[in-house]
C-alpha cells in the first residue's frame, strides 16, 4: 500500500535546536545504554555552533530519576533505565558537546522531552515556532519528542546524521515514519540551508 501524500513543513522563522539525551550514558559504547556516536557528536557539534551563531535558543535534555516513584511503568519495562540516577556520570551531557550557560537543560524520566515538562511554554516564551530535532535514541527518545513536538504545533525536522540508535533498523524505520508523517527528516547540511534562508524555509 503506498504511503500517504505529504508535504515538506520545514523550518520556522525561529527555530530552536533540541538536543535529545546527548549524555554519557547514551553516547559511550561501553555503557550498556550507548552505542557508538562519534559521528554523531560531530554532526551535532556543527548544529550547536550554527544555533549558537545566529543566537538561537538551544535545549539539551537528560534522562534521569530521583525516586522511584518517577515512570516506575518504563522503567519496569526497560529495566536499563534504573541505572541513570540523577547526579551520576551517565546522565551529564557528553563533553563533546558541553552546554553554555545560556543553554537550557530540561530533566525527563519518560521519552519525550515535552510530556509533563515545562519545555512547551517555555518554547513559546522565547517565540519559537520551530525545532530541529537530534540525539539519542532515534527510536525512542528522538521519536517521542519529534512526534511530540509536532502536536504542541512546532514544526519539526529532524537531522539524521546527527541522530543515533544502538539498533540501525529501528534507526532508519523510525526516520521513516517521522518523514512520512511528523516533521521533514533531512542531514544536517540541509539544515544548515535552511537557518540560511529561514524565511524560504517556512513557506
Amino acid at each position: 500500500m503506498p504511503a500517504l501524500p505529504n508535504a515538506k513543513t520545514g523550518l520556522g522563522r525561529k527555530p530552536a535546536l533540541l538536543i535529545v539525551d546527548a549524555t554519557v550514558g547514551f553516547t559511550d559504547p561501553a555503557s550498556p545504554l550507548g552505542c557508538e556516536s562519534s559521528a554523531e557528536l560531530a554532526m551535532i557539534a556543527k548544529l550547536i555552533a550554527a544555533f549558537r551563531a545566529r543566537k538561537l535558543p538551544i535545549v539539551y535534555t537528560t534522562h534521569s530519576y530521583r525516586h522511584p516513584s518517577e515512570a516506575p511503568v518504563f522503567r519496569a519495562k526497560l529495566p536499563l533505565n534504573n541505572s541513570l540516577v540523577a547526579g551520576s556520570a551517565e546522565t551529564r551531557v557528553n563533553p563533546r558537546i558541553a552546554p553554555s550557560q545560556d543553554d537550557i537543560i530540561v530533566n525527563k524520566t519518560v521519552p519525550s522531552a515535552f510530556f509533563d515538562s515545562p519545555l512547551r511554554q517555555m518554547l513559546r516564551n522565547l517565540d519559537v515556532d520551530s525545532t530541529v530535532v537530534c540525539g539519542f535514541s532515534t527510536s525512542g527518545c528522538v521519536r517521542a519528542s519529534a512526534v511530540d513536538a509536532m502536536q504542541c504545533d512546532f514544526r519539526v525536522v529532524v537531522a539524521r546524521d546527527a541522530c543515533g540508535d544502538r539498533d540501525l533498523e529501528a534507526h532508519h524505520a523510525n526516520l521513516r515514519d517521522i518523514d512520512l508523517k511528523y516533521g521533514d527528516v533531512v542531514d544536517v547540511a540541509a539544515v544548515l540551508a535552511m537557518l540560511e534562508h529561514p524565511q524560504a524555509s517556512a513557506t
